[in-house]
């Protein structure tokens, strides 16, 4: 049966557009169209796409696959190779893969010639359930994580399981935690739902897309730009990102991440008497069910701490953590004291992991 969820922004209504969580459907292009994908992608799965798409031209553009090639550099070999097809004003793009992909994808739609249009086909459970809803668009730099990008929101999101029956457990467990995530911050009956479902049986899957497309829809409608409530999709990831920096892009997928980065963030919950230890270990046991970390071993707290400054949501040298005050509840903890922070990061030092 299909499914489709709307994201209805207040200003201007032209950019509206549905999720559509069903098998591919036709997708027809006036005008010239590129789609961005990596070698993995296009081995599998291009011919597929091919099939589905009616363009007046369409192209393809190849970029390597993984984090670590989310840059600057990476996006302007894909504007040139819009400029040597001259794709224009009415051309589309279309993000075929994963977050980096349509991150990239949607960046390079944001700024060529302006903006254009984009669609995304998004092939790995993180990106269905996050990364392609939302309209964020960005890349990596030395300084952290999507600290260079746009909102830029797509024409469409299709939303096609078929893709994940080639997607890796790892890559599948790492979509996992961003479900979960969803969960913990805003539907403690959804997260009683995954306590008691698995998720690798078809019809379950289909249902957690669904109900963590519709969270995430409900928050962007509500808040574009995150000046708000949007910041909330950010449990974990203040932790999250200091981790992928300190650690190398490529090390911990970012679901990984975000996992050891949501347990993070509930130790320092507990510190502030917000969570208790049991709804913790409830999180913890629930990750650890699709095998994702829920430990990092830290080498310097401090310098761990400085990290979180060249976060997005820091501002005016103060930091705003999201936290849990329950499951379902959650709380934004503006400018933590350092030393309870400190404490917090004490507990992950890498001779406490090893020890424990």
């Amino acid at each position: 049966m299909r499914m489709k969820v709307s994201i209805t922004l207040p200003t201007p209504p032209s950019r509206d557009y549905e999720i559509t969580i069903d098998t591919l459907p036709k997708i027809t292009i006036d005008g010239k169209a590129a789609i961005v994908t990596n070698p993995k992608v296009a081995g599998l799965h291009l011919h597929r796409l091919l099939a589905a798409v009616d363009a007046k031209e369409l192209y393809i553009v190849t970029i390597p696959d993984g984090e670590n090639y989310k840059t600057m550099e990476m996006i302007e070999f894909i504007l040139d190779r819009l400029f040597d097809h001259r794709l224009d004003r009415k051309s589309t793009l279309i993000a075929f893969g994963g977050g980096v992909i349509g991150d990239m994808t949607g960046f390079a739609a944001s700024i060529f010639q302006r903006g254009i249009d984009f669609i995304q086909v998004p092939t790995t459970l993180l990106s269905q359930v996050d990364a392609s809803v939302g309209g964020k668009t960005g890349i990596n730099n030395r300084f952290g994580k999507n600290l260079v990008g746009a909102f830029h929101q797509p024409r469409a999101v299709y939303i096609d399981t078929f893709w994940l029956k080639t997607l890796p457990e790892r890559e599948f467990a790492a979509g996992v935690a961003e479900i979960v995530k969803m969960a913990v911050m805003f539907d403690a009956d959804f997260f009683q739902w995954l306590e008691s479902h698995d998720l690798h049986e078809e019809e379950n899957l289909k249902e957690a897309i669904r109900r963590s497309v519709e969270l995430k829809a409900r928050v962007v409608n509500e808040d574009e730009k995150e000046k708000g409530i949007r910041a909330v999709l950010n449990y974990g990831h203040t932790f999250a990102h200091v981790i992928e920096n300190f650690s190398g892009y490529g090390t911990y997928l970012h679901g990984e991440a975000v996992a050891a980065g949501m347990v993070m963030a509930n130790a320092l919950a507990i510190e502030y008497g917000l969570f208790s230890m049991e709804e913790a270990e409830r999180v913890k046991s629930l990750l650890e069910k699709y095998g994702l970390p829920t430990e990092y071993a830290i080498e310097d707290p401090e310098s761990f701490y400085d990290q979180f400054f060249l976060d997005k949501k820091s501002h005016d040298n103060k930091i705003t953590f999201i936290v849990p005050k329950a499951i379902g509840v959650w709380k934004m903890l503006v400018n933590p004291e350092k030393t309870r922070i400190i404490k917090v990061l004490e507990a992950f030092k890498k001779e406490t992991a090893v020890e424990s």
